[in-house]
C-alpha cells in the first residue's frame, strides 16, 4: 500500500474505482453498523423506571438484562456472556440503550462480564498496534511463535468465520509470530467455540489434558461463555466452564477478529 494510501486510510480497489475504509483503523466512522459494547445512551435523556426496565427486561431473549429495584436505587445488569448482540433491547428501549462499535469485550473472569451499564471507554489502539504488543509479549515469554488449537465444541459456525478472518491477507496473525496448529499436544492456546454439547464434552476433556502447560483456555462467543442462544438443556453443557477452566472470555455473537486479538493479548498478560 502506498504510503498517501495508509495515511489516508483507505484501500483502493482496483473494480469499480470503489473504496473501502481500513479495518485496522479502528474508530467511530468504521464498522458503524458493527453491534459491539452496550451502553446506556449518555446523549438521550429517560427516566429509568419499574416499566422501562420490565420491558427491557423482557425483551432480551438470552435473559442477559436484569432490572433490580431495591427500593432506593434502579439498576440495569447486563450479561455480556449470554448477549448476542441481537439489537432487540435497544429496539424496545430506543431511549435508553446504545450499542457502540466497541470490541473490547474480553475478561478474564466470568463475572466481570456481568456489569452495571456504564460508560465505555474506548479502546484507542489499531489492530496493527494490538498486534505488535502482542508479538513482543509473545517473544518476550515464549521466545517462538504462539500456537493455537481451535475447538469447535457445537458452534453454529458463527465465531469460526470470524477466527478464519485472522489468517486472511487483511488481518494476517502470522505477522505476529501466531499460528494454527492441528493438535493440542503442540497448542499454546486452546481457543473453543460452542456452547459445548454433551457429545464433544468427552472431546473437549481430551483435548485439554492432551495440551502441554501452561496452557490457556480463551471462550470466543456467547455460547462458549454462558450457552448463548442455546442456553442449559439436555443436549448443552451451558458454557465451556463447566466441562475446563477458562482463563479469558470473549463475548459476542460472533467476536470480530480485532476482539478476538484482544482477547488473546489479555491471556498472554495472564501468564
Amino acid at each position: 500500500m502506498k504510503k498517501s494510501d495508509k495515511t489516508n486510510h483507505l484501500i483502493d480497489i482496483s473494480f469499480k474505482s470503489a473504496a473501502i475504509k481500513d479495518p485496522l483503523k479502528m474508530d467511530d466512522t468504521v464498522a458503524a453498523n458493527y453491534r459491539g459494547y452496550v451502553i446506556l445512551d449518555p446523549d438521550k435523556d429517560f427516566v429509568l423506571k419499574d416499566e422501562t426496565g420490565k420491558i427491557l427486561e423482557n425483551s432480551c431473549p438470552t435473559h442477559a438484562i436484569t432490572f433490580q429495584n431495591d427500593g432506593s436505587n434502579l439498576k440495569i445488569h447486563l450479561d455480556n456472556g449470554k448477549c448476542i448482540l441481537c439489537g432487540n433491547c435497544q429496539v424496545k428501549s430506543p431511549e435508553l440503550i446504545k450499542i457502540t462499535n466497541k470490541f473490547n469485550l474480553a475478561k478474564k473472569r466470568r463475572d466481570d462480564l456481568i456489569e452495571t451499564f456504564s460508560m465505555s471507554v474506548p479502546f484507542g489502539k489499531t489492530y496493527d498496534e494490538l498486534g505488535q504488543e502482542l508479538k513482543s509479549k509473545i517473544n518476550k515469554i515464549f521466545g517462538r511463535s504462539l500456537t493455537i488449537r481451535e475447538i469447535d465444541a457445537g458452534s453454529c459456525n458463527g465465531c469460526e468465520i470470524e477466527i478464519n478472518a485472522l489468517n486472511n491477507s487483511v488481518y494476517d496473525i502470522e505477522r505476529f509470530g501466531i499460528t494454527f496448529v492441528a493438535s493440542p499436544r503442540h497448542a499454546d492456546i486452546l481457543l473453543v467455540t460452542g456452547p459445548a454439547s454433551k457429545n464433544m464434552e468427552r472431546a473437549l476433556k481430551i483435548a485439554y489434558d492432551s495440551t502441554p502447560n501452561p496452557k490457556i483456555v480463551i471462550a470466543v462467543g456467547a455460547c462458549a461463555c454462558s450457552g448463548g442462544i442455546f442456553g442449559n438443556n439436555y443436549a448443552t453443557t451451558g458454557g465451556i466452564d463447566n466441562i475446563v477452566p477458562v482463563n479469558v472470555y470473549i463475548p459476542g455473537c460472533p467476536p470480530r477478529p480485532q476482539a478476538l486479538l484482544y482477547g488473546i493479548l489479555m491471556a498472554i498478560n495472564k501468564i
